[in-house]
Order: structure tokens, then C-alpha cells, then sequence
């Protein structure tokens, strides 16, 4: 009998020997297969070596030079992701396909998320269903389509329908990014309902009330990336504390339940009106700053301002490797001011958001922020993003979010 070179991929097991489903078809380069083998889900335009009978967006057989089959992907046209695997066996009926990976990750979120009526439902390759993110907002559902298969009607359709079946929301709307829409090819696109016509809600996290308008904020609405980050914070809070890049406030709300006195900074005045109008919702007391974040601390490190807490939650400062050490060298200069703002037995919180920068070179620049400040550090907790952003080891894309709490002495 020959070896098993079977591996997990995307829920099932990549089986080498299967015979190709008829249709569309893409060959692939050893590389790619190699990558496959890993774990991984992606293959690069690079690693395609023909196709037939291909269309934008279609679901197509993947094979070797030797005909061996590897499963079926979503391929693109456009994107240096050509392929992108979505089983290793064969799909006659990719929407049926989507309705049941739908459910099965609102199963998921049921195991994990506590004390929220928001979360994420679909985190594209996390939950196999790649070029789709879906966030839940109380009773509105919010969604991003990335890519040519996800925009097919056929998969739309089916999307929305399981979508109001399974979670029975008030409305579904969708965020469209235009930058993205016009990298996959896809025709324009607003913003806005899909189903039903609530475009405002309120939902809750870790008891915090906060509003949602499906026509404001970034990503689809809101961080709920750092929803169980939030809780972890609070518990450490205490005395004068300041929230930088507070967006919409919830780290300064989740602070402001135990601290003497919260500040949020941010420089868009739209997220400080949302965020006041979600203090007022919270009965809570902040203090809002409209303001460059790295003026702020530089101004106030030298007036020798002085804090109980500090979160750093900035946005990706390295969106390419190319960007790297640019990042980096911005990610020392905010922990820097920082920490020489902080009295001794404060707590740090520092995130980044930036994939391209590893956890260990996070932890090392904040050392060495740490080091130029005169301060010593101990490490509460190194932190990623909430469970409802699942992440595939062997896909180190899907992880990308550091939070680390450091005691500070």
C-alpha cells in the first residue's frame, strides 16, 4: 500500500489520489503542492501553471502536472491569490456548501462567546469560507465580500438567506470596500442594506453599551477583535487612565467602570462623536481629545503628565514586510512616551494590529521602549485576538492582532 501523504486542510484531508471532477481546472507548480501539503490554503498566480475552462470567481479542480487531484478553490482573476482552497474533495454545489459552513461557525461562536450580542460569524479562511467576513450587531448582521467567488450572485443569495434563517436578524447590511473591489475586478458597489431597513442598533459587550450605524466606523463597524481584550484590561484598571487611538471609546469605557478619571485621544472627530454619545449611553465620564496621538504624548511626556494605565491600540502601521522597519521604529516611539508617563505599579496595554510584525519583534521593541524609558517591565499577558477570530496555525495570515499587558515599575 502506498504512504498516506494525506494532510488537514480547511476542516478535511487533502487526498492526493482522488480522480479530478470534469470542469474547470487549474494546474499546479510543486511549490504550490508543497504549500498544500504544509496546511496552507493559498496558491499564488505564480504557482498556477495553466488553466481551462476558468472563469472569474468559478470553483475549479486543482491538480499537479501528473493530474493528481488536491481539491477544489475559488479561483480569482485578478488577485496574486489565484486559488484559494475550499475543500479537498469534490463540491458539485458551492452556496450549499456556504450555507453549511455558515452554520456550523455560528455553532462555534455559541461555544465561545460570553457576555456579547456582537461578534464575528465568518472569518474568511478561518472559517473556510474564504474572501467573506460576516460580523453580528445585536440584530444587525454586517458583511464584506473580498472576492470574485463571494461576489457571484448565486453565492450572495444563498449568503443572505442562511444569514436571515440561522440568526433571524432586523437587517443585513454590507460594508464595501471600494479599494478592494477594484483590485478582484469587481464591478462598483455601495454601501448598505441588503435586507431590511434598520441601519442603527445598540449592542453590548462585557456589560458596555455602545452604538452601531451600518453607514459609520471602520472595518465593518467596529474592533470586536478586541472584545475579550477589553474585559482583560478592565481587570487591571485603576486610577488616572488614557485610552490613544480610542476610535469609539470601548477600551475607555471598559476603563472608566473602576478608574478615577479616563481620557480617550483620537484624531477623527466622527469616532470622538460616536464615542461620546456611547459615554452618555454608559453614564460614564471621559474625557475626549482630538488630537495626532504621537504630538499628544510627545507634549504631554514632556509637561510630565502622569497615569495609572495607558493603551496603546494603534492602527497597522506595517500593511507590507517593505513597511517594516518604519513600523517598528513608530511602534518604540509611542511605547517610549508612553511609559515615561507611567507612575510606578501602572499597567501598559500596548496593541499592534499589524500582521507583519511578529509577536517576538513587538515584545522586543517594547523592551527596548521600556529599556530608553528607565523602566522595568513584568508581562501580565501576552494576548491576540478574540476566539470569535479564529486562528489556523497553518495559516499564520489569520493571526495578527498582539495585546500585552505589562505591570510597570
Amino acid at each position: 500500500m502506498p504512504p498516506d501523504h494525506s494532510r488537514v486542510a480547511h476542516g478535511t484531508r487533502v487526498r492526493e489520489h482522488l480522480p479530478a471532477p470534469t470542469g474547470a481546472k487549474a494546474v499546479i507548480s510543486l511549490r504550490a503542492v508543497n504549500r498544500l501539503k504544509s496546511g496552507h490554503v493559498w496558491i499564488y498566480r505564480s504557482d498556477v501553471l495553466s488553466t481551462s475552462a476558468v472563469s472569474p470567481g468559478a470553483v475549479v479542480a486543482v491538480t499537479d502536472e501528473r493530474g493528481r487531484f488536491y481539491g477544489m478553490a475559488l479561483y480569482s482573476s485578478s488577485s496574486q491569490i489565484a486559488l484559494r482552497m475550499i475543500s479537498s474533495g469534490p463540491v458539485a454545489d458551492f452556496p450549499a456548501l456556504l450555507r453549511e459552513r455558515v452554520r456550523k461557525a455560528l455553532t462555534y461562536r455559541e461555544r465561545l462567546v460570553r457576555d456579547s450580542d456582537a461578534y464575528r460569524v465568518i472569518f474568511s479562511e478561518a472559517d473556510f469560507l474564504p474572501g467573506l467576513i460576516v460580523d453580528r450587531y445585536n440584530d444587525i448582521v454586517s458583511l464584506q465580500i473580498l472576492t470574485q467567488a463571494m461576489d457571484a450572485e448565486t453565492v450572495r443569495a444563498a449568503l443572505t438567506d442562511e444569514l436571515s434563517q440561522v440568526l433571524q436578524p432586523a437587517a443585513i447590511a454590507e460594508r464595501v470596500d471600494p479599494h478592494i473591489r477594484e483590485l478582484e475586478q469587481l464591478p462598483r458597489r455601495e454601501s448598505g442594506l441588503l435586507l431590511g431597513e434598520t441601519a442603527t442598533t445598540i449592542f453590548t459587550m462585557n456589560a458596555v453599551r455602545l452604538h452601531f450605524d451600518i453607514r459609520e466606523g471602520q472595518k465593518t463597524g467596529a474592533f470586536l477583535d478586541q472584545r475579550e481584550n477589553y474585559a482583560a484590561a478592565a481587570q487591571y484598571a485603576h486610577g488616572e487612565a488614557l485610552d490613544v487611538f480610542c476610535y469609539q471609546g470601548a477600551f475607555a469605557l471598559h476603563l472608566a467602570k473602576t478608574c478615577s478619571r479616563v481620557t480617550g485621544v483620537d484624531s477623527s472627530r466622527p469616532a470622538l462623536e460616536v464615542a461620546d454619545r456611547n459615554a452618555l449611553l454608559n453614564h460614564r465620564e471621559v474625557e475626549w481629545i482630538e488630537a495626532n496621538a504621537f504630538d499628544l504624548l510627545k507634549d504631554y511626556s514632556a509637561a510630565g503628565r502622569q497615569y495609572d494605565i495607558i493603551v496603546l491600540d494603534p492602527p497597522a502601521f506595517a500593511k507590507t514586510r517593505k513597511s517594516l522597519d518604519t513600523a517598528l521604529r513608530g511602534y518604540k516611539e509611542l511605547n517610549l512616551r508612553a511609559l515615561k508617563m507611567l507612575r510606578p505599579g501602572a499597567i501598559l496595554v500596548t496593541c499592534s494590529c499589524s500582521y507583519h510584525v511578529s509577536e517576538s519583534e513587538f515584545l522586543q521593541v517594547v523592551a527596548e521602549a521600556a529599556r530608553d524609558a528607565h523602566k522595568t517591565l513584568r508581562l501580565l499577558e501576552r494576548r491576540t485576538q478574540a476566539r470569535d477570530h479564529p486562528i489556523l496555525p497553518s495559516v499564520p495570515e489569520t493571526a495578527y492582532l498582539k495585546c500585552l499587558i505589562f505591570d510597570v515599575t
